[in-house]
C-alpha cells in the first residue's frame, strides 16, 4: 500500500493509495473523522472501508486531512476539509484518465465532508456515510442530492443521536431519481465499539449489491407507468 504525498490548497497532503489493476476501475476516496478529534486516515473505520473498496479491484485513497499527521495546513471547520477531499479526488483521477466514475466513503465529520464533496462533482455515483452528524453539522446543501447511497449509524450513538439520523434519511428518502438506503446497527455507538465487523458486513452487502446493478432508482418513465 503505497504512501504517497501530494498537494493540496494548504501545502502537501499525506496519503495510503492503492491503484487497481485495469485502467477503468472506479476510483474510490475515504474520508477520517474529525481532525480535532483524534480522526486520522488510520482509523479503524476508515482502514476497513479502504480495504473494502480495494478488494473489489477500485483505485482506493485515503489521506490525512490539513494538519494531521505528515499533511501541512491548519484546521480549517469543514472548508478547507473539502478543499482537500477535491484535490485529493484531483490528483487520483490525474493518475487514473480512464476512470470515469467514482465512490466517496466517509465516516463522522468525514461523512459530512464527503457529502459536500458529492454535490460539486458529478463523477461521483455512490457514497456510504457512516455515522453522519446532522444533529451538528448542516447537510441542507443536499438539495437535491444527485446520487444513491447507504447511510449507517449506531442506535446507541450519542453524538448523532438515532432521531437525527432519521430526520436526515427521511428527508432525502423524499427526492426522487435517488434510492437512499438506512441501515442502523444494533447496540453500536458512535465509534461502534465491538461492532466494526457488523458495521463492515453491511457496507459490504451494500457495495456488492450495488455493482450487481442492484439498489438503484428506477428509470423516471417506469416509474410514471
Amino acid at each position: 500500500m503505497p504512501e504517497v504525498i501530494f498537494n493540496g490548497p494548504a501545502g502537501r497532503l499525506e496519503g495510503r493509495y492503492q491503484p487497481s489493476k485495469q485502467k477503468n476501475a472506479p476510483i474510490a476516496i475515504v474520508l477520517h473523522p474529525h481532525p480535532q478529534f483524534g480522526g486520522t486516515m488510520n482509523n479503524q473505520i476508515v482502514y476497513q472501508l479502504f480495504y473494502m473498496f480495494q478488494k473489489r479491484g477500485f483505485t482506493t485513497l485515503r489521506f490525512n486531512f490539513r494538519s494531521i499527521g505528515r499533511s501541512q495546513g491548519e484546521f480549517d471547520h469543514g472548508a478547507g476539509e473539502l478543499s482537500d477531499a477535491a484535490s485529493a479526488l484531483d490528483w487520483v483521477q490525474s493518475m487514473h484518465p480512464d476512470s470515469k466514475s467514482c465512490w466517496v466513503a466517509g465516516y463522522s465529520f468525514g461523512a459530512w465532508i464527503g457529502m459536500q464533496l458529492l454535490m460539486r462533482r458529478p463523477e461521483i455515483e455512490g457514497f456510504i456515510s457512516v455515522a453522519p452528524q446532522p444533529n451538528t453539522y448542516d447537510f441542507s446543501f443536499l438539495a437535491p442530492c444527485p446520487s444513491s447511497g447507504l447511510i449507517i449509524n449506531g442506535e446507541l450513538d450519542k453524538v448523532a443521536p438515532e432521531k437525527d439520523v432519521n430526520s436526515l434519511v427521511d428527508k432525502l428518502k423524499a427526492q426522487k431519481g435517488i434510492l437512499i438506503t438506512h441501515r442502523t446497527v444494533p447496540e453500536a455507538n458512535h465509534f461502534f465499539n465491538g461492532q466494526v465487523e457488523t458495521l463492515m458486513a453491511e457496507c459490504e452487502d451494500y457495495l456488492d449489491r450495488r455493482l450487481a446493478g442492484e439498489l438503484t432508482p428506477e428509470p423516471a418513465a417506469k416509474r410514471l407507468r
